[in-house]
C-alpha cells in the first residue's frame, strides 16, 4: 500500500529489503506535547488528548515538523487513532518504528506494547492481543532525551547553541511509523549473504512466530534477474529457527556487482504449505560481490578499486537528521558522484534504510557507522570515556536490520575516541572489543574498522586509519609518508598515545581536507587562532582560506598525496555540504555548489596509484 496523498511527508516503503503489500504509512499529523519535566506520566498525558500537532516523521526541533522548538526537551510526547485495514482480518499487526530519539516506550490502547533505547536503531511492536485489523488503536509514544550522562547522541550539541562541529538535537520521531499486516507465522528477517568466489548467496530466513507448531509448512525463495527466474530453491521451515539456503548462480547468470555495474538480483521469499498455497510472501534484492583483505589491499571483486569517500553526516536545513524526501536522500548521492566521490562514510549517525536501498542501485560505496559520541569526558584522562551496553545493543540491531545491503563495504562501531592508553582495562576497552566482537559475530564477510582515527584497542582489527586536518600539502606528506615504511600516520590526545601499534593492514586517511570557505568572510583572510569570533557562525579546519585559487590549490594538494600513495587503499574527504557552522562542505547546506565541480571531480578522479601495477607491487612487497 503505496500512500500518493501530498500531504504525508516520505510515503514511500522504508523498508525496501523486506516489502509486503499490505502495509500503511502513519507518517502525517500526530497530536503532540512537549514536557519538560519529565512529569507526563503523573499529569496524565499518557490518557488525554495532546494540546499540539507535529508532522511526523520530522523532529520537534526542525521547522519541517511545525514545531521548531531548538531548547532541550528532556520528554515529548505523541498521540494518534488510527483503524486497522479490516481487510487485514485474521493477521497480527506489527508497529513499526524507523527511529526514535532517544528512549521510547510505546502504549496501544493504554497497553505497553515496547521500551527500546537508542536514537539510531529500529524496532517493532507486535498488537496482537491489544488491537486487530477492524479495531481503532490509539497509539502513545513518549520519547526521553536529556543532555546528561553517557548516551549515543552523535553530534546533537549538549549546550544550547550550536557550536564547532556539534549541531541542533533531534528529540522522538525522525524516522517513519508504519503498520504492517503479517500472518502469525511469517518471516521475520531476510539476511543476504553473497559468496562471490563461489557465485552464490546463502539466504537465511528468520522466522516468527510457531512454524515448528505445524508440519506442512516450507520455505521457497526464488533469484530473478531481468531474464526471469534463476535459482529457486525451497527447505522444510519447521525443523530450523532461521531456515538457511544456498543460490548457487549459474555461469551464465552471474553479474557482478560494482560501482561500475549495480547490478541488483530481484528475491522473494515465501512461507508455503504443501499444496503451494502462500503463508507469508516478500520481496527483496541481492547484489551479488565481495570484500576481502589480501595484505594491505582492500579489494572488491578481487579488484582495487580506490575508494575516493566523502563524509556525510546527513543534515538538512529545516528537517535536521530526517531527510526532506526520497528525492533528497537520491540527491545527495547524485551530488557526491557528481563531485568525483565514489562512497562516502556515513558520519555519526544511522541512516535511513530508504539511504542505503538507493546507494546499492546507484553503485555507491558505503562505510556503516554509529553515532557513538555522547559517552567523553568524565574523569581522569586514562578513564574519561564511559560507554555504556546499550551502545553494543543498538550496534547489534544496526548490523540486523542493515546486513544485506551490498554497498555496505565496512562497518566503523566507533568515531575518534580519544582516551590515554593506561594500566587499567577501562569501559572504554570493554565497549570498543565488545562492539568489535559484536560485528565480527553479526557479519564475518565485511572489514571492521574498530575506531576511526583515534583509539584503535583491537589487537588484529582489519583495518587501521587516521584523521589528518593538516592543511599545509607538504606538511601532509611529512605526515603521511610513513606509511611506506609501516609507520602511519596515528593521532594522538595531548601529546601521548591513544593506539595500539599499526601492525601491517589496510590502512587510509579516514578523515582529511575540511578546507573552510565561506565566501561572505574572503576579505577577512585566514582565521588567525581558535578563539576567532566567527567560529560559533562559521567554522572549519586550519586556516581559512583566502579565495577559490586557494581551495582549488590546498585540495588538489592535499588529494594528490593520497592518491600517489601505492599503500593507500581510500580516502574520505570531510564533508559533502555544509552542517549549519561548519562550512567546509562541497556544497552549501542548502546543496548549491561551492566551487567548479568538473574541477573537483578531474582532481579525484586520475588513476590512484593503489589501482596500478606498481600499486599492486608496493602492497605485495610490504
Amino acid at each position: 500500500m503505496t500512500v500518493t496523498d501530498s500531504r504525508v511527508p516520505k510515503p514511500e516503503h522504508p523498508r525496501p529489503h523486506l516489502v509486503r503489500d499490505r502495509w500503511l504509512t502513519l507518517n502525517g499529523e500526530w497530536q503532540f506535547e512537549i514536557d519538560r519535566g519529565d512529569s507526563g506520566i503523573h499529569r496524565g498525558l499518557r490518557e488525554r488528548e495532546l494540546e499540539g500537532r507535529i508532522l511526523v516523521p520530522f523532529a520537534p526541533e526542525s521547522t519541517a515538523s511545525g514545531i521548531g522548538d531548538v531548547d532541550f526537551l528532556h520528554a515529548v510526547w505523541y498521540r494518534r487513532t488510527v483503524t486497522l485495514p479490516t481487510e487485514w482480518a485474521g493477521d497480527d499487526v506489527l508497529l513499526h518504528f524507523g527511529a526514535v530519539d532517544h528512549d521510547a516506550t510505546v502504549w496501544v490502547n493504554g497497553v505497553e506494547v515496547a521500551r527500546h533505547r537508542g536514537g539510531f536503531s529500529s524496532f517493532t511492536a507486535n498488537l496482537a492481543g491489544v488491537a486487530a485489523p477492524g479495531d481503532e488503536a490509539t497509539i502513545v509514544v513518549r520519547a526521553r532525551d536529556t543532555p546528561q550522562g553517557p548516551q549515543a547522541r552523535g553530534k546533537q550539541a549538549v549546550r544550547y547553541l550550536n557550536t564547532d562541529c556539534h549541531y541542533t538535537r533531534t528529540t522522538g520521531i525522525w524516522q517513519t511509523v508504519w503498520l504492517e499486516a503479517v500472518p502469525r507465522t511469517h518471516v521475520r528477517q531476510v539476511k543476504v549473504t553473497p559468496n562471490f568466489a563461489a557465485r552464490e548467496f546463502a539466504v537465511v530466513v528468520p522466522l516468527a512466530g510457531d512454524p515448528a507448531g505445524r508440519d506442512d509448512l516450507r520455505v521457497r525463495v526464488t533469484l530473478a534477474d531481468d531474464r526471469g527466474t534463476v535459482v529457486e530453491r525451497t527447505v522444510d521451515a519447521t525443523l530450523d529457527m532461521a531456515p538457511t539456503l544456498t543460490l548457487v548462480v549459474p555461469d551464465d547468470r552471474v553479474r557482478a556487482w560494482s560501482p561500475a555495474d549495480p547490478f541488483l538480483y530481484d528475491l522473494e521469499v515465501a512461507i508455503e504449505r504443501a499444496d503451494g498455497s502462500t503463508v507469508d510472501r516478500v520481496t527483496s534484492y541481492a547484489g551479488l560481490r565481495s570484500v576481502s583483505v589480501s595484505g594491505t589491499q582492500i579489494l572488491l571483486n578481487g579488484e582495487r578499486i580506490f575508494q575516493r569517500l566523502v563524509l556525510d553526516q546527513g543534515y538538512w536545513p529545516d528537517t535536521l537528521m530526517t531527510s526532506p524526501s526520497d528525492e533528497a536522500t537520491v540527491r545527495d548521492i547524485e551530488l557526491a558522484l557528481a563531485a568525483g566521490f565514489n562512497g562516502a562514510r556515513l558520519h555519526q549517525k544511522v541512516f535511513e534504510e530508504r539511504f542505503y536501498y538507493h546507494a546499492d542501485r546507484m553503485g555507491y560505496l558505503v562505510w556503516g557507522e554509529f553515532g557513538d559520541w555522547g559517552a567523553a569526558g568524565v574523569g581522569p584522562s586514562h578513564d574519561h570515556q564511559h560507554p555504556d551496553a546499550s551502545f553494543i545493543t543498538q550496534w547489534l540491531e544496526v548490523l540486523e536490520r542493515d546486513h544485506s545491503h551490498p554497498s555496505i563495504v565496512g562497518w566503523c562501531p566507533l568515531n575518534e575516541t580519544y582516551q590515554h592508553i593506561g594500566d587499567e582495562i577501562t569501559d572504554l576497552d570493554d565497549v570498543t572489543h565488545g562492539m568489535y566482537l559484536a560485528t565480527k559475530l553479526a557479519d564475518p564477510s565485511r572489514p571492521v574498522l574498530d575506531a576511526s582515527g583515534y583509539s584503535h584497542r583491537v589487537r588484529g582489527a582489519d583495518v587501521y586509519d587516521s584523521h589528518d586536518y593538516e592543511q599545509d600539502p607538504a606538511g601532509f606528506l611529512r605526515n603521511q609518508e610513513g606509511l611506506k615504511d609501516g609507520r602511519p600516520w596515528t593521532n594522538d590526545h595531548e601529546g601521548r598515545a591513544i593506539s595500539i601499534p599499526y601492525a601491517g593492514q589496510p590502512y587510509f586517511v579516514s578523515e582529511y581536507g575540511g578546507i573552510w570557505w565561506n565566501a561572505s568572510l574572503a576579505d577577512a583572510g585566514p582565521r588567525p587562532s581558535s578563539s576567532d569570533p566567527d567560529r560559533d557562525t562559521s567554522w572549519g579546519y586550519g586556516d581559512r582560506v583566502r579565495d577559490l585559487d586557494e581551495w582549488y590549490e590546498r585540495f588538489q594538494g592535499l588529494t594528490d598525496v593520497l592518491l600517489d600513495d601505492p599503500r593507500m587503499f581510500g580516502y574520505c574527504y570531510t564533508q559533502l555540504t555544509d552542517v549549519f557552522q561548519e562550512e567546509n562542505g562541497v556544497y552549501d547546506f542548502d546543496r548549491t555548489p561551492k566551487f567548479d565541480l568538473e574541477r573537483v571531480r578531474a582532481i579525484q578522479q586520475r588513476r590512484a596509484a593503489f589501482e596500478t601495477e606498481a600499486g599492486a607491487g608496493g602492497i605485495a612487497g610490504a
